[in-house]
C-alpha cells in the first residue's frame, strides 16, 4: 500500500537528523515502504541503523552539512542540539525542517482512526498488545511501538492496509498534543519528566489538552482504578458528552467499570490468570498472560477494552493475549549467566516502574533477587530521590551504575552514590558499582544457584548481558 500522505504533497526526498531513534526509525521506514527517498544521520551506531540500512536507507554516523543540500524536508529529533550542523545548514538553505512529533503528526492526519496509546508507564506493552489483537483479528492496522516486538516481524512498526493506526503516544514535551487521534486510551498519570513539567497539575492539564482532542463520536478508554485519571476525566466530562465521546472505564477489580478483572491466580512465573465479562453478552472468558507481574494485567485490561470499543469479539482477543510474549526489554530474558542463575533485562526507569518489575519478580520462584540499576537523567533522579529510595524493598542486592545522562549535563548535585546510600538506609543491601563491568564483577562475586538477576534501566544498561557467556544448563 502506498498512502496518500496530503501533508508531503511534492515531497521527494526527507532527511532525518537522529533517525536511529525508536521513533525516528519506525517513520523513516514508513516513508520508505512509501516510496519516498529517506536518508539520515545519528551520533551513535544501534541496531536500529542495521535494520534501515537493510531497507535501504543510507545512515551517517556523526554529522554532515551536505547531506541535507537536496533534502525537500528535514525531520530531526527533539534530542539533537540547535547548532547541528545539518540542521544550520537546513536553515539556511531554507528548506523546511520538522520536530519528530510534529512530523509524525502530519503522517496521522492522513488516517481516519489512530488509535493513541499514553500514560506515565506501560504504553510499549499496552501498544503491542492492542497491535497484536488487531493483527490477529485481520484488521491489518499499521503500528508504532516504542520498542521491538516479535509480532512486528521483531522491529517496532507496521505499515497496514487499513485505516487503523496504533501509536505509543509520549507525554514528554508535550509530543502527543500534536498527534490527531480517534481513540485515546489513557493508562495512568504520575509525576514524571519533571525536567519539562513543573509538577503533577501541569501534567494534568496536558493529558486533558489530549484528551478534549477527540473528535465527535471518538473513543476514550480509561483507568478507574488511577485518581489522576479520574480527575483529569471529571474536568472533561461536560466537553466529551458534548461532542458524543464513548467512555469506555477499566479496572482491576471494580465491577463499576465496563472492563474488570476477577478471579485472579498466579503461577510460579509471575504469569497471572484473570476472567473478565463481556459486558455485551454476559460471557466470560479467561485470560493467561506469559509476562510476569499484576501491572501487565492492567496493560491487558486497558488492550480489552481499546479492542472491544472497536468491536472486535472476546474470542479473539483471548487467542491473541494467551499467546503474547512481550516487547523486548520488558522483563526480557536474556541468558542463563551462570548455573540456575537468569539474566532479564527491563527498561523500568521511573519508580513505579521499577515496584511493578520487583514485584513481579519477587512472584516468580528464586533465591534471591539482584537488581542492577542505572538512573536516567540527573534531573529525574533529583527530582524522584525519596521515590527511588524506597522502589527497591523487592530486591535483596541492588547495584547502581552510575547515571545516564542522556540530553543533560551533570551539574554535580546528585549521582548513584547518593541514592545508593538512601537504599541502604532503608535496609536494602545496595552498591555503588559505576561502570557496567564493575556490575558484572559483582554479581559474578554474589550470586548463587537460584538467584534471578535483572537489568534495570533506560540507558546501556541494557548491554549487561554481553558481559557473560550464556551458559547452557544440562
Amino acid at each position: 500500500m502506498t498512502k496518500d500522505f496530503d501533508a508531503l504533497k511534492n515531497i521527494h526526498k526527507i532527511h532525518m537528523i537522529g533517525i536511529g531513534g525508536v521513533s525516528m526509525s519506525g517513520i523513516a521506514l514508513i516513508l520508505k515502504k512509501d516510496n519516498f527517498e529517506v536518508t539520515g544521520s545519528d551520533k551513535n551506531y544501534g541496531d536500529m541503523i542495521d535494520i534501515l540500512e537493510k531497507n535501504g536507507i543510507p545512515v551517517y554516523i556523526g554529522s554532515n552539512a551536505e547531506l541535507v543540500k537536496d533534502a525537500d524536508v528535514v525531520v530531526y529529533t527533539s534530542a539533537i542540539n540547535q547548532h547541528d550542523p545539518e540542521f544550520v545548514r537546513a536553515k539556511s538553505l531554507g528548506i523546511p525542517t520538522y520536530e519528530r512529533a510534529k512530523f509524525l503528526g502530519m503522517l496521522l492526519s492522513s488516517y481516519k482512526k489512530p488509535i493513541c496509546i499514553c500514560g506515565t508507564h506501560g504504553k510499549t506493552t499496552t501498544t503491542s498488545m492492542v497491535s497484536s489483537i488487531f493483527i490477529d483479528a485481520g484488521l491489518d492496522p499499521n503500528v508504532q511501538v516504542g520498542s521491538k516486538y516479535e509480532k512486528l516481524n521483531n522491529s517496532n512498526y507496521r505499515l497496514g492496509n487499513s485505516d487503523y493506526f496504533i501509536l505509543e503516544a509520549c507525554e514528554y514535551v508535550d509530543s502527543f498534543l500534536n498527534f490527531p487521534h480517534h481513540c485515546a486510551t489513557v493508562l495512568n498519570i504520575e509525576a514524571e519528566h519533571l525536567d519539562y513539567f513543573s509538577d503533577i497539575e501541569e501534567i494534568k492539564k496536558s493529558f486533558k489538552t489530549f484528551i478534549l482532542m477527540l473528535p465527535e463520536n471518538g473513543i476514550l478508554v480509561i483507568n478507574q482504578d488511577d485518581t489522576h485519571c479520574m480527575e483529569v476525566l471529571q474536568d472533561c466530562k461536560d466537553d466529551l458528552t458534548r461532542k458524543n465521546v464513548r467512555i469506555y472505564k477499566f479496572s482491576l477489580s471494580d465491577p463499576d467499570a465496563y472492563i474488570y478483572a476477577k478471579n485472579f491466580s498466579v503461577n510460579m512465573k509471575g504469569f497471572y490468570s484473570f476472567d473478565v465479562t463481556d459486558p455485551r453478552n454476559g460471557e466470560t472468558y479467561n485470560f493467561y498472560l506469559t509476562v510476569p507481574g499484576i501491572h501487565n494485567v492492567y496493560d491487558a485490561l486497558a488492550a480489552i477494552t481499546t479492542c472491544q470499543a472497536y468491536g472486535i469479539q472476546f474470542e479473539d482477543m483471548q487467542k491473541s493475549l494467551n499467546k503474547f510474549c512481550g516487547a523486548k526489554r520488558r522483563f526480557e530474558y536474556k541468558k542463563t549467566i551462570a548455573p540456575n542463575v537468569e539474566l532479564f533485562d527491563d527498561y523500568a526507569h521511573h519508580p513505579t516502574e521499577i515496584k511493578a518489575t520487583l514485584s513481579a519478580a519477587k512472584q516468580k520462584e528464586h533465591n534471591k533477587i539482584i537488581a542492577a540499576f542505572q538512573p536516567h537523567t540527573y534531573s529525574r533522579t533529583k527530582e524522584l530521590l525519596d521515590d527511588f529510595a524506597h522502589a527497591f524493598k523487592d530486591a535483596d542486592v541492588v547495584l547502581f551504575m552510575d547515571i545516564y545522562a542522556a540530553r543533560e549535563v551533570d551539574d554535580g548535585t546528585i549521582s548513584s552514590k547518593d541514592v545508593a546510600d538512601l537504599v541502604n538506609k532503608n535496609g536494602t543491601k545496595a552498591y555503588y558499582t559505576p561502570t557496567l563491568q564493575d556490575i558484572a564483577d559483582k554479581i559474578k562475586e554474589i550470586a548463587e544457584p537460584g538467584d534471578l538477576v535483572l537489568s534495570i534501566g533506560a540507558g546501556n544498561i541494557t548491554h549487561l548481558a554481553d558481559l557473560f557467556e550464556d551458559v547452557k544448563e544440562n
